[in-house]
């Protein structure tokens, strides 16, 4: 009797991991974590742009006549972006996503600007230091770009999972909810070359 029982319990579990196999579990644990550390490189690469906007800011403050309100926004922009707390469950929570997104996309329409701007001073595109601190953030925006890229393809895996059957059955109880990604909107406003009017801005 007691080897009867251990025989069909030992065949539901194999029944039930078969069943969660066969309906993406195993998926769901793989894209979630690719999901995850996608999320991690795109952080980082945003920390590295942080952390090279003061040199860039105390730069363009030595010299004489730049324009103050181009300089001003790009302080603000990034003081709005590193305020924002960034937990595991901002992935979860599109709201709180959105507000990254948001903030992350004024700060880089805020250095486009200072960049654009930057080109109408002869000092600063002869000043070593700055065209170091330029090649830097260009490829640190180059690294944003590819990890972007990198964390969109993912999450669009785990959503095609999430909302496909039968997968979508193992999503809905294992609470795998499909999570929030870049807009198109957000992608253009980024790319989108700043406008500039160095004759009003001197």
């Amino acid at each position: 009797m007691n080897a009867r029982r251990l025989t069909t319990r030992g065949l539901l579990a194999l029944s039930l991991v078969l069943g969660l196999g066969g309906c993406g579990y195993n998926d769901f644990q793989r894209l979630d974590e690719q999901v995850s550390a996608s999320w991690s490189e795109v952080l980082n690469q945003y920390q590295r742009r942080a952390d090279l906007i003061p040199n860039i800011v105390a730069t363009v403050k030595g010299e004489a006549n730049f324009e103050q309100e181009t300089l001003t926004r790009v302080i603000e922009a990034r003081a709005k972006a590193t305020s924002i707390q960034v937990t595991p469950e901002t992935l979860n929570n599109p709201e709180a996503f959105n507000r990254f997104q948001q903030a992350q996309g004024e700060l880089s329409g805020a250095l486009s600007r200072l960049m654009a701007v930057s080109e109408a001073y002869p000092n600063l595109k002869a000043n070593q230091g700055f065209q170091d601190l330029r090649v830097q953030l260009e490829g640190t925006e180059n690294r944003i770009t590819v990890a972007r890229n990198t964390y969109i393809k993912a999450v669009q895996q785990y959503n095609t999972l999430a909302r496909s059957f039968p997968s979508n059955l193992t999503a809905m109880v294992f609470s795998y909810e499909p999570k929030p990604n870049f807009s198109v909107a957000n992608e253009a406003a980024i790319s989108a070359p700043p406008t500039v009017d160095f004759g009003a801005s001197r």
